[in-house]
């Protein structure tokens, strides 16, 4: 029988209220205490024997990290499939792993979101096929070198910076998700369990760069896998009629409905969005982001790189069985109606209502399991960014300026202290996130948002190096800064939001005019990007029925396109003519 809240309800909770059973509603603090006592000490025991094998295991696996190669490419001598496993592991998160079930679990939802993997997967084969060669024609360590090679040494730095803005503020907003679920088994606030994650995180990638990273990855995309199978097969047997009643109620609720076919441009979950939004999203994400990237070039040849992120295509199914769970336990909670603390607590947030059937209706054991799941997946998240970054800032500022002559073993004790201070930075930014969090309507919204201010520019900068445009790096002065306002502004319209863009908007127009004056049409082009940008960041198209202005806005699918035409159309008009092959005069 099924451990539901109600048995574990104290007296404390069901008083008096003027006549005799009326209950009073806890409060949300109160409700995820009362639901942190389901989760048992065997649930906990199997986290700590989870984090402790996977610890271990990490550290055998990793061997001896004598070398930057070592540490931060694995030596290149990584099997596909492990590294196909990280870059699942990384990409689903903590985040997919609880919003993908409440999506369709919340009132309206559906399975719509699946649609957005149709872009996700062909992006694959285009990163794969055109983008892998590229990078596999020299050993680098990051994107950036590539970029930097093709377009002149600014370059590199300005899209070394812009990965490590876009990497804290995306990162950060998956932990502080993972952690808000993690309250359900606490009972506390988010900050200890960020605390944890952060912890172990650091200690994970301290002990043996990329290496640990990847193989711990693809031990934790096998356990949210069977965690999600878990979630399903149990949810099916405590159903009467089992998985046929759960596919019948929920179709009838229209929970499965899977295609939106609506050119709404606010409405995120369409086929469009899918198509275009998400294609866009991960070429940037797994095609210029050092997150994902530096996972490929631990593999052997750009071959087995290739198999690797074509194969994390497979991701897209353990969405759809997560969305499917979502399904099934809104037909459980139809039958079994959620307890008082429950209800508190998914009405507050109803993206924690899958933590909450995991740890109030799921058995000991099992429960942990899941749990350790949500564990792992936020920890894959945040060690998998300290490797990029710490590779990152060795690239960008310890081997040019701090050490120039630094040799390995020195490099590989830099690359650890590094990875402690962005640990630490990087568990603050998480703990903040709830500050900003309260700005958007859903967490969903808040993680994507998050990653769409650089990803544009990032993918943006990459197709100038990449594409037979032939243009240097002086468009992207304004192309990068103009793609990232925009994003800015399509999301904020508040006072002091406005003021950014009008401040930031005289600041582009008058180095336009100082440095373009002898070429007045790309000037008119630079103007013209600045004119949308005050557009749509200040002039409002309609009011509300309270009279309150309405500006343009678009779903955040739509950011990812946007920001990287800016970036690419200003480069291209504003850039000037290069000479063929690259800056630096090195084959590529």
């Amino acid at each position: 029988m099924p451990r539901h809240k109600w048995l574990f309800l104290p007296v404390s909770l069901l008083v008096s209220a003027g006549s005799a059973g009326a209950a009073q509603i806890p409060s949300v603090g109160d409700a995820l205490g009362e639901i942190a006592r389901n989760f048992t000490a065997w649930d906990w025991a199997v986290i700590v024997v989870y984090l402790a094998f996977t610890t271990v295991l990490g550290g055998l696996l990793a061997g001896r990290q004598a070398s930057m190669k070592d540490f931060f490419l694995g030596g290149r001598k990584l099997p596909w499939p492990a590294v196909c496993g990280s870059i699942i592991a990384t990409e689903l998160s903590a985040a997919t792993f609880l919003i993908a079930p409440a999506l369709v679990f919340s009132q309206g939802g559906d399975m719509t979101y699946i649609q957005l993997a149709l872009g996700t997967i062909a992006a694959r084969f285009v990163i794969g096929y055109l983008f892998i060669p590229v990078y596999y024609r020299r050993e680098i360590y990051s994107p950036y070198e590539y970029m930097g090679d093709q377009l002149g040494p600014r370059v590199r730095q300005i899209t070394t910076g812009l990965f490590m803005i876009g990497g804290i503020l995306a990162q950060g907003a998956r932990v502080y998700i993972a952690a808000k679920a993690l309250q359900v088994i606490t009972g506390t606030d988010t900050v200890t369990s960020i605390v944890i994650i952060g912890v172990v995180s650091i200690g994970w990638t301290i002990m043996g760069g990329i290496t640990t990273v990847i193989w711990t990855d693809a031990v934790q995309c096998l356990l949210f896998t069977f965690g999600a199978i878990a979630a399903l097969v149990f949810a099916s047997s405590t159903i009467e009629g089992g998985l046929a009643a759960i596919v019948s109620e929920a179709h009838h609720a229209g929970k499965l409905r899977t295609i939106d076919l609506s050119f709404d441009p606010q409405k995120a979950f369409t086929l469009w969005c899918g198509v275009i939004g998400l294609g866009v999203l991960t070429l940037a994400s797994h095609g210029t982001d050092q997150l994902m990237v530096q996972r490929m070039f631990t593999c052997r040849s750009a071959t087995d790189a290739r198999k690797a992120v074509v194969w994390s295509g497979l991701s897209q199914l353990l969405t759809y069985l997560l969305l499917f769970v979502g399904a099934a336990v809104y037909v459980y909670y139809q039958h079994v109606p959620l307890s008082p603390a429950e209800q508190v607590v998914v009405e507050d947030d109803s993206m924690k209502v899958f933590a909450v059937y995991i740890v109030g209706v799921m058995p000991p054991v099992l429960s942990g399991l899941l749990m350790a799941a949500i564990f792992a997946a936020a920890i894959s998240t945040l060690d998998s960014l300290l490797a990029a970054l710490s590779q990152s800032t060795i690239a960008l500022l310890y081997k040019p300026y701090l050490n120039p002559t630094a040799s390995d073993r020195q490099t590989v004790r830099a690359s650890r202290v590094i990875v402690l201070i962005w640990g630490v930075l990087l568990t603050a930014f998480a703990i903040y996130c709830d500050v900003i969090a309260r700005s958007y309507a859903d967490l969903l919204q808040f993680a994507l948002a998050m990653a769409a201010y650089t990803y544009g520019a990032l993918l943006g900068v990459f197709l100038l190096a990449f594409l037979p445009i032939r243009r240097d790096d002086r468009g992207l002065m304004w192309g990068v800064p103009l793609s990232m306002l925009t994003v800015f502004a399509l999301n904020w319209h508040q006072p002091i939001a406005q003021g950014i863009v009008v401040v930031a908007s005289v600041i582009l127009l008058v180095q336009a005019v100082r440095h373009l004056r002898s070429e007045p049409l790309k000037v008119v082009y630079v103007a013209l990007a600045v004119a949308l940008l005050l557009w749509i960041g200040l002039v409002p198209v309609g009011r509300g029925l309270d009279g309150t202005p309405v500006y343009f806005t678009l779903a955040w699918p739509w950011h990812f396109p946007i920001g990287t035409a800016v970036t690419l159309v200003l480069g291209w008009l504003v850039g000037n003519e290069r000479s063929k092959g690259p800056v630096d005069g090195s084959r590529t």
